[in-house]
């Protein structure tokens, strides 16, 4: 399970999340390509271990609080966003529960597991990182931004 806390509101971090198209720009890191076709988006990513991921997920359920994804492709499961306003700040909780489906990661999962629970943990890192970076480039926007008298 990954934990985040961001200065920001559930809305403004819901707004950042649910833009998958727009992941690679700001989590560039981890996000490679990413195609939306329909309902399904379709992913190329990495992390820091030599090797890519294709994998494809579609949101299956929606909440004030939150959405689940079901990922399948080179991973297969469920990963679920869970948002909690604290004052400024937002609890984020991400529980991702998959199964490696790519034959590499399957073979050598049960030998390699702490290496790939790694991995995960750094690109999850990364995330919350340019999630911080990507709300304030948000808020630097919208205090820029403003409509000037009589235009």
């Amino acid at each position: 399970m990954t934990r985040w806390r961001v200065r920001a509101t559930v809305a403004e971090v819901i707004e950042v999340l649910s833009d998958a198209e727009d992941l690679p720009r700001w989590w560039p890191s981890v996000y490679l390509e990413v195609k939306k076709r329909g309902d399904v988006v379709e992913l190329l990513t990495k992390g820091w271990l030599p090797y890519k991921l294709r994998w494809s997920f579609r949101v299956v359920e929606t909440r004030g609080d939150g959405f689940v994804i079901e990922a399948f492709g080179d991973f297969v499961g469920r990963g679920e966003w869970h948002f909690v306003q604290d004052g400024d700040y937002v609890d984020i909780t991400y529980d991702w529960r998959i199964r490696a489906e790519k034959p590499l990661l399957r073979i050598f999962s049960p030998i390699l597991k702490p290496i790939f629970a790694a991995n995960h943990r750094w690109a999850m890192a990364r995330g919350e990182e340019s999630l911080v970076r990507e709300l304030a480039r948000r808020a630097a926007n919208a205090r820029t931004i403003r409509p000037v008298d009589g235009w």
